[in-house]
């Protein structure tokens, strides 16, 4: 009879798979001893393989010279990373070895760009794609980065108003996007987005304050983004072709304007029943975009797409230990961690996100349906459904005195866990933030694992508090 925790996840996906297998009983995470790093640094912790992030730009990239050469496009196609996935130096650097762009959310986002810039991981010819609802401090910044000498630097008008700061306080001749306001998905709170502004007012809006002023600024950018994501779905087309046909108007009365930007990204890997169809989706939105183009005689516009949680989600891993079991009643079997969801993984708690989640060790053993629960004291504090099943199945704990524990990991959790959960400040109930492990090549090729954060302590949360 196959009860094993294998024989389950055979009997139920395609395994082993490219990032996922198993070697004498443990899993292996990109061919990753993930145990040894348990046996070195323990758990709680963070890992980051910094490696899958080139793999992730340079596949994307290959993915659109394809559909380029397929479809004969004749635009160029750039690939910005989106800061606000993850802000750290470790993941922009990595990513920026790839030859890639960037693009910002607030005005701090432009003290990275300047920094960057002194570190020489970048020059002044780079696209810095800035979006969002801009305040004086982000547009002043935007500036003084034209003012001196980033060519690229694109401010993307979020409202009509916007473009005056710019008039005021640029120097020197720079160029525009506009953000266009997307429709929401049918199933959202509201009806249009908040951000961009209304597709029916950016043709008298250039006619009015951008056309004739082609010596000050130029419209070069049309932006659009579907908080879904890039989906095969009528919603997606039809917010896609409406931006894509308003590029075609635009282009007959601007020349200047050649780029179309499709914010919102791929989805990652959240199952290993994930299906998705990369190649698939590219090709149709090069075509897509050629046809209607060919349709109204107008040149093919270059494409730039925003890719954050596709750049870095699947880089990260959090490992816990199951510290203890409750029966709580006939049939609910808690699984306690060592650490918390709401403060590790707070798109869990937040949004009911669903990550990948495996067992690294007893693979063998037989399993059973579980609830793994966080020690914080809040009843939310839990994790009880995966993205393809609405259950948790997990190997049965040893009962024996001094048996190996089990640990379990979320993978691909790269991408806004820390930004959102606030990386390295008072966290609920005071549970610290997990150690932080880098695992990355050395100029041999190497695979080597450092430490980049120790495990919070309570002197920092105290400090924090005002009680040292």
């Amino acid at each position: 009879m196959n009860t094993s925790y294998n024989d389950l996840v055979q009997q139920t996906f395609n395994f082993p798979q490219e990032d996922f297998k198993v070697k004498d009983n443990y899993l292996q995470y990109n061919d990753l001893d993930v145990k040894a790093l348990i046996d070195k640094y323990g758990t709680p912790l963070k890992l980051t393989y910094l490696p899958k992030i080139g793999m992730q730009i340079n596949k994307a990239k290959k993915m659109f010279e394809s559909a380029f050469k397929k479809h004969r496009y004749e635009g160029k196609y750039n690939y910005c990373y989106c800061t606000k996935s993850s802000h750290f130096s470790f993941i922009v650097e990595e990513a920026l070895k790839h030859n890639i762009h960037l693009e910002t959310s607030y005005a701090y986002d432009i003290d990275i760009i300047n920094k960057l810039y002194e570190k020489r991981k970048i020059n002044k010819d780079i696209f810095v794609i800035c979006n969002g609802y801009k305040q004086k401090p982000y547009t002043q910044r935007i500036a003084r980065l034209l003012n001196t000498g980033f060519k690229n630097v694109i401010p993307v008008l979020d409202n009509k108003e916007e473009l005056k700061a710019y008039k005021k306080s640029v120097k020197t001749p720079f160029k525009l996007g506009i953000r266009v306001a997307a429709e929401e998905e049918p199933n959202f709170p509201f009806y249009t987005s908040r951000l961009g502004m209304r597709a029916k007012d950016i043709l008298e809006f250039y006619v009015d304050e951008i056309e004739g002023y082609e010596d000050k600024f130029q419209l070069k950018m049309l932006h659009i983004f579907l908080n879904k994501g890039i989906k095969d779905d009528v919603y997606y087309w039809s917010e896609l072709n409406k931006v894509i046909n308003l590029y075609c108007q635009l282009k007959k009365i601007c020349p200047e304007l050649d780029s179309i930007n499709i914010g919102g990204g791929f989805p990652i890997k959240h199952s290993l029943g994930f299906e998705y169809d990369y190649q698939f989706m590219i090709n149709e939105i090069v075509r897509n975009i050629k046809v209607a183009c060919k349709r109204n005689n107008v040149q093919m516009p270059d494409i730039f797409t925003e890719f954050g949680s596709y750049t870095v989600g699947e880089s990260m891993a959090h490992i816990y230990s199951v510290i203890g079991e409750k029966m709580q009643n006939d049939r609910e079997i808690w699984y306690m961690i060592d650490s918390s969801f709401i403060t590790t993984l707070p798109d869990t708690w937040g949004i009911g996100e669903k990550f990948l989640m495996l067992p690294i060790n007893k693979w063998k053993d037989d399993y059973q349906r579980v609830t793994l629960g966080g020690i914080t004291c809040d009843s939310h504090d839990y994790y009880d459904s995966e993205e393809h099943i609405n259950e948790v199945f997990l190997p049965k704990l040893s009962p024996e005195k001094g048996a190996e524990p089990l640990y379990v990991g979320f993978f691909h959790t790269g991408a806004y866990q820390d930004q959102i959960s606030g990386y390295g400040g008072i966290k609920h109930c005071l549970i610290p933030s997990p150690k932080h492990i880098i695992v990355e090549r050395d100029k041999n090729g190497k695979l080597v694992d450092w430490v980049y954060a120790k495990e919070q302590s309570a002197q920092s949360m105290l400090k924090i508090l005002g009680y040292m």
